[in-house]
């Protein structure tokens, strides 16, 4: 079983955005006893509550099922967990690593690297526009289920 965690600051907006797109695809990929997907925040600002309403319109307005869930923050046992640990931006990566320590096993991963750029996710908490993330989220995603299934 490959194990995915898609991290964002909050866990409100783009890692839950990433969770439920990536969960979208592996189940239309017939993958998804194969592949496990969830996501989680760097804070703790948002713990509790449930996916931002921008991100639920833009997931409604894709066809893309989600379902309630509750922000929660991440934890080292999460990085023992999981395979991949793949955050939205260089801030995540830093407040990450005071939870987890240093990425001993290479595990994190910036988001749009997958399509071979080093910029962060659009984070529709300050721009208001959730189509730029999504069109960040599901390129991204494409990409690291094409990795995986190479894998698998």
């Amino acid at each position: 079983m490959t194990k995915i965690l898609f991290i964002c600051h909050g866990n409100i907006c783009r890692s839950t955005m990433a969770e439920f797109y990536m969960k979208h695809i592996v189940n239309e990929a017939g993958l998804s006893d194969s592949i496990c997907v969830e996501s989680a925040a760097t804070s703790r600002e948002e713990i509790g509550n449930d996916t931002h309403y921008g991100t639920k319109q833009k997931l409604d307005e894709m066809g893309i099922p989600y379902t309630r869930r509750k922000a929660r923050q991440v934890t080292i046992d999460d990085y023992q967990n999981f395979d991949y640990l793949v955050i939205m931006d260089e801030n995540n990566a830093r407040n990450l690593k005071r939870i987890i320590g240093d990425d001993l096993d290479s595990k994190v991963y910036k988001a749009m690297s997958f399509v071979g750029d080093s910029r962060d996710v659009m984070d529709p908490w300050y721009t208001g526009n959730f189509d730029e993330t999504y069109n960040d989220v599901s390129c991204s995603c494409d990409a690291l289920l094409e990795l995986i299934k190479e894998k698998i």
